[in-house]
C-alpha cells in the first residue's frame, strides 16, 4: 500500500521541520512549502492526500488557499487541516465555512494531530451509506446519493461535515442529540475534537441554510434537533 501524501505549508520553519519529522516517522510521505501560493501550486501538482494549511501564510493566506483547493476538482477531496495561533470562534467558522475538515490552535501536541490525521483519513475512506432515499422538512431537502442539499429549490454548498449534521438531524425530527451523539455521527467516533466543535459547525449549518435556521433548535443543557412539523 502506497503512503499516504501529506502537504504540510507552514512558514514557521522550527515547526515545519518538527512536523516534517514526526509525520515521516509516522510513514507518510512528506511534502513541505512556506508561503501560500507555493503550498497551492505544490497542491495542485502533487495532488496531497492531507495537507495541513497554516491560516496566516505570506503571499496567500491560508483561507484563500482553502477557498481555492476546495474550488479545483483535482484537489477539492482533499483532507485539510488548517492550523492557527488564533482560537477565536469566529476564525473557526471562517475555516469551516471554507471546507477545512479539522481546525487545530497553536500551540498544540503533535500526538494528538497525528491522531486526528487518523482519525479523518480513517472517516474519509468509509464509503457513504447508498440510499436512494431523500429527505424533506421545512422546506429543506437532502438527497444522500446525490450529495445535494436544498433550501426551498435553492442549492446550498455544505462541507462533509455540515451534510452529515444535518442528516443526522432532519431525519430524525423531534429528537434532541447531544454534542458527542452528534460528533460520532458527523466528525466520526475517533475524531479528537472539543464538543464546542460542534456549536461552530451548527453556526455555520444555520448560516447557510438562511431563513430555515430556526429549523435546528438548541435544546439547552443538550444539544441540538430538528422541529418537527
Amino acid at each position: 500500500m502506497s503512503k499516504s501524501k501529506i502537504l504540510v505549508v507552514e512558514d514557521d520553519r522550527a515547526l515545519s521541520e518538527i512536523l516534517v519529522y514526526n509525520l515521516e516517522k509516522a510513514g507518510y510521505d512528506v511534502l513541505k512549502s512556506m508561503d501560500g501560493r507555493d503550498g497551492l501550486n505544490q497542491a495542485q501538482l502533487r495532488l496531497p492526500d492531507i495537507v495541513l494549511l497554516d491560516v496566516m501564510l505570506p503571499v496567500l493566506d491560508g483561507v484563500e488557499v482553502c477557498r481555492r483547493l476546495r474550488a479545483t476538482p483535482e484537489t477539492a477531496s482533499a483532507t485539510i487541516i488548517m492550523l492557527t495561533a488564533k482560537s477565536e470562534e469566529a476564525d473557526q467558522l471562517i475555516g469551516f465555512s471554507v471546507g477545512a475538515d479539522d481546525y487545530v490552535t497553536k500551540p498544540f501536541s503533535v500526538r494528538v494531530l497525528l491522531e486526528r490525521i487518523k482519525a479523518l483519513t480513517r472517516r474519509k475512506a468509509k464509503p457513504m451509506e447508498e440510499d436512494t432515499e431523500t429527505v424533506a422538512r421545512f422546506g429543506i431537502m437532502l438527497d444522500r446519493r446525490r450529495y445535494r442539499v436544498t433550501v426551498d429549490e435553492h442549492n446550498v454548498d455544505l462541507t462533509k461535515s455540515e451534510f452529515k449534521l444535518l442528516d443526522t438531524l432532519i431525519r430524525q425530527p423531534g429528537r434532541a442529540f447531544d454534542r458527542s451523539e452528534l460528533i460520532d455521527s458527523a466528525l466520526g467516533e475517533d475524531t479528537l475534537v472539543l464538543e464546542r466543535t460542534i456549536d461552530v459547525h451548527i453556526r455555520a449549518l444555520r448560516k447557510k441554510i438562511g431563513e430555515k435556521a430556526e429549523a435546528i433548535e438548541t435544546v439547552r443543557g443538550v444539544g441540538y434537533r430538528f422541529r418537527e412539523d
